[in-house]
């Protein structure tokens, strides 16, 4: 018996670091996390204040829970370690399998009509254009994070479409970065020639001085698709009141300070729903990742 208890404490503990989630959180606490697509810290700064936005508008502790991973943040919310997250659109289709009665909420407005950018090396001396050169085949190529949608997904069924290959057949050799940030300061340093990654992050980052257009540039755009939402776990509504998820989505969708909308970067939150997401569940399937 002394032994089963133990062994039932390890797992507890074990998947609690596994994602970075503290097991401990009160349940009167409504907690939500975000996939880990930029530097932790500014991750923490952003998502602090949401944290502080939604505790004054739902009259409810909240609390924001950092995770380690896309993977880990889909595992908190499947196990009820979080009830609200903000997702891409893989990781939130990923998760609403995992929890059928879960809905998609919100959205930014961009995140209607999302993008990947192609970047290159400087060495490359490939210049923006229209469509996917052939000039990439043989070049080396990093995806961002395995379960990003704009950092793997998308691009990886863009590159299918155009040469009918698969990536590791296309490319002389394939990575994942693990996150956008990492994608361009990888190819900016030479260390992959070619990188796929979030327009959004990639625009943010040119802004604060972060890139040299002299060491990387967009060498092309892909057609939009849907992204990014916020995803919330429908039994809330027991713990929190009958109406919690309604005044959840009207919460984020009232959020209209100005600098807590450039710390996404985003014009203002829409509606969701998730049959908005339909076009990747259906490129998920057709590449295997779902």
């Amino acid at each position: 018996m002394k032994f089963t208890s133990c062994f039932v404490a390890l797992l507890i503990l074990l998947t609690t670091l596994s994602t970075g989630v503290n097991a401990q959180t009160p349940p009167n606490v409504f907690t939500f996390t975000a996939i880990p697509d930029e530097d932790e810290s500014r991750l923490r700064s952003r998502f602090d204040k949401v944290a502080t936005y939604l505790s004054e508008q739902l009259g409810t502790p909240v609390k924001y829970v950092p995770v380690k991973s896309y993977s880990a943040a889909i595992t908190a919310f499947r196990n009820n370690q979080v009830q609200l997250a903000w997702f891409g659109g893989l990781s939130g289709v990923k998760a609403r399998h995992l929890v059928p009665d879960s809905t998609a909420i919100a959205q930014g407005y961009e995140d209607q009509f999302f993008k990947t950018y192609f970047i290159a090396h400087h060495s490359t001396q490939l210049s923006l254009g229209d469509s996917l050169t052939s000039n990439i085949a043989g070049l080396t190529f990093t995806f961002g994070a395995k379960g990003s949608t704009s950092g793997r997904l998308m691009p990886e069924h863009y590159l299918r479409q155009q040469f009918n290959q698969s990536p590791r057949e296309i490319f002389k050799r394939v990575g994942f970065s693990g996150n956008h940030s990492q994608t361009i300061a990888q190819v900016q340093s030479g260390a992959w020639q070619l990188g796929a990654v979030n327009y959004k992050v990639w625009e943010s980052e040119l802004a604060s001085g972060k890139i040299d257009p002299n060491k990387v540039n967009v060498i092309w755009s892909t057609p939009t698709y849907p992204d990014y939402q916020w995803t919330i776990r429908n039994d809330v509504n027991h713990h929190f009141g009958s109406d919690f998820v309604k005044r959840v989505q009207v919460a984020l969708l009232a959020m209209n300070n100005p600098a807590l909308l450039a710390s996404f970067p985003r014009k203002k939150f829409v509606s969701a729903t998730n049959d908005d997401y339909a076009p990747i569940k259906k490129v998920a399937k057709a590449i295997k990742l779902l």
